[in-house]
């Protein structure tokens, strides 16, 4: 705690993967609970060559958005290696959230293992394993981005690689103020909403489509 009370955030380290073996990666995905445009999971695998105190990945939540795209440079550089994987909002549609998660995972370790890297160990942020087969062995951590420096790193990469795609979306589809709000709901989503229906990139089995009476 501060002198004022206040509780102090938690520095990600390497404490979880000095505790497994082999290449250890971390995984973070962004997107879930967005009402438009991608799923997207980024898997990283660090440097090992960079002492702890040097790495500046961050939990992506505990950073604003001109923050993470400061910090994106310096920890793609490092990382060992690192990819994304991506489900459309059409296949989150038809596939549903959880098998387009595991869908988007398993284009990320694909993108890796063309790179000729292959994870033995993954840590993986909150409770729910989207990650197995795909590597064998596989830690879960609820708010593993606030304590894994493999998970901040992913955390850091997921978000701004996203973040970007939403941005160039509102160049084309500008009702939904997709630049500030990224799809996710806000007054400004609803009320482009409403006045002009949904654009190409919205998840239209989403329950927000009949609560809205898009449906």
């Amino acid at each position: 705690m501060t002198a004022g009370g206040t509780r102090l955030r938690q520095r990600p380290s390497l404490e979880i993967e000095r505790s497994l073996s082999g290449v250890v990666c971390g995984v973070d995905e962004v997107g879930k609970g967005s009402w438009a445009g991608p799923l997207v999971v980024c898997v990283a695998v660090l440097s090992p060559d960079i002492a702890e105190a040097d790495f500046v990945a961050r939990d992506s939540k505990s950073v604003s958005e001109k923050k993470r795209e400061h910090l994106f440079a310096a920890v793609a550089n490092q990382c060992a290696a690192w990819a994304l994987g991506s489900a459309t909002n059409g296949e989150c549609d038809e596939l549903g959230m959880s098998a387009a998660q595991r869908l988007a995972t398993s284009r990320a370790f694909e993108e890796l293992a063309q790179r000729d890297v292959r994870p033995d160990s993954a840590i993986v942020d909150g409770r729910w394993n989207f990650v197995s087969p795909n590597v064998p062995h596989v830690m879960m951590k609820v708010k593993a981005d606030a304590a894994s420096l493999s998970v901040a790193a992913a955390s850091v990469l997921a978000k701004v690689s996203r973040d970007r795609v939403m941005r160039a979306a509102a160049e084309a589809h500008p009702h939904w103020s997709f630049a500030t709000n990224k799809g996710y709901p806000c007054p400004k989503h609803r009320a482009g909403l409403r006045d002009h229906g949904v654009s190409p990139l919205h998840r239209t089995s989403w329950a927000f489509m009949e609560n809205l009476g898009l449906r």
